[in-house]
């Protein structure tokens, strides 16, 4: 028998909050985190603005000495765990070993391995830290998430790219499903704002140019010219549904669907036509049981020329043309793009637009794109309480997903 999945938890540090009511209170205000790269010296750079975290204090979740021994992304991560964790109340309610966590990063430590082989080039081999290793690996945030809260089940990372986040979700969702786990801590992390970072994506082109953070991140927008790079983490505890109730939990939303596949078809560009990220899309809906009302989609919306454009195309392929129900927002457009934390922040805002039943808009979207002809919610929050919401990510290598949340229903 399959399970039904719920999500009882909710965790976020990002550019426009470091918790969850703070983050939901300034999108829906429309207000972005965007501004002028502070963690070094942008001369030379072709791009010189970022989402940062602000006010970010790792005290609140770590001795001093062992926040040094994490990597930003890291910290962050653990961090929106622990609010996760706090909020769903399940701490010592279910077996360690049916706890999973699935946490997820596009990249891992970036800033340590700047750092380190910064050491290695100008002090020789001796001055790289001892725990270069374990504070560079991708994995340890899940590892550090499953040793903090002695979750002994299956202790995985997701690397797709950009939509890392939401297939970390995904698969805590079908291990839940399909009976492999009771819970699992789950999301994703990513702290690249580092100078490799800025000028790697800066020099590929994905990054904007513009100077003026009003006109920074401008997703389905004609004026849109690539993303801004942000950071943080968004954690969420789901449960197997019995649990929950069994234990009196508050149960936020229902995970539904989730849909993945691959474009095969090029390491960073979308296929033009969105057929299989179409497909990721269409997955979930069918999985959610194709409900009547209103759709939410938080889109993977970056504001690049490309992505944008066929994403539109996906969108109305899945649902066969009938959109007329479907409302779409990226809120990239306030937080910028976080990269491995994008989808798990967005999987968050999509459960809370269930629970409190507004649509967050599309920031900044004075000029629509005329091939980009959905109703994305510019400008202004909307009060809707949709039937579904679907959160949308797409990553370099043609990495597809799509999760589905539906109201709590006994």
């Amino acid at each position: 028998m399959l399970n039904r999945v719920v999500v009882t938890g909710l965790g976020a540090v990002t550019p426009v909050g470091n918790d969850v009511n703070t983050m939901w209170e300034n999108l829906i205000s429309a207000r972005h985190g965007f501004g002028k790269i502070t963690r070094f010296d942008t001369e030379g750079f072709k791009a010189t603005l970022a989402a940062e975290v602000k006010g970010f204090d790792s005290l609140e979740y770590f001795e001093r000495n062992e926040a040094r021994r994490l990597d930003l992304f890291s910290q962050y991560a653990i961090a929106a765990a622990t609010q996760a964790m706090k909020d769903s109340g399940i701490n010592g309610s279910v077996d360690p070993e049916r706890f999973d966590v699935c946490f997820a990063t596009g990249i891992g430590g970036f800033e340590t391995i700047e750092t380190e082989i910064g050491k290695l080039l100008t002090a020789g081999p001796r001055k790289v830290s001892p725990l270069f290793i374990p504070m560079m690996i991708g994995n340890l945030a899940a590892g550090n998430i499953a040793i903090r809260f002695g979750a002994k089940g299956s202790a995985t990372c997701v690397v797709t790219a950009c939509a890392a986040g939401t297939d970390s979700i995904g698969q805590a969702y079908r291990a839940i499903k399909h009976g492999y786990a009771d819970a699992a801590i789950t999301g994703g992390c990513e702290a690249a704002l580092t100078k490799t970072g800025i000028a790697g994506f800066s020099n590929m082109t994905a990054l904007t140019s513009s100077a003026d953070p009003d006109a920074a991140s401008l997703p389905f927008d004609r004026r849109r010219g690539g993303f801004v790079m942000g950071e943080g983490a968004g954690a969420l505890i789901l449960e197997k549904y019995e649990n929950a109730i069994k234990r009196g939990a508050r149960i936020y939303a229902e995970i539904v669907g989730y849909g993945t596949t691959c474009d095969a078809h090029h390491i960073t560009a979308p296929s033009p036509d969105g057929v299989s990220s179409a497909r990721a899309i269409s997955n979930a809906y069918q999985e959610a049981g194709r409900p009547d009302g209103i759709i939410y989609i938080n889109a993977h919306g970056t504001g690049t020329p490309l992505n944008d454009v066929a994403e539109t195309q996906a969108i109305k392929s899945a649902f066969d043309g009938n959109v007329k129900n479907v409302l779409v927002s990226s809120t990239k457009s306030m937080t910028g793009h976080m990269l491995g934390a994008a989808g798990a922040v967005e999987a968050v805002i999509s459960v809370k637009a269930i629970t409190e039943g507004v649509i967050p808009p599309t920031a900044n979207l004075h000029e629509p794109d005329p091939e980009c002809d959905l109703d994305y919610v510019p400008l202004v929050a909307r009060k809707v309480t949709p039937a579904l919401t679907m959160s949308v990510s797409l990553g370099f290598g043609g990495h597809n997903a799509c999760l589905a949340f539906a109201p709590h229903e006994n």
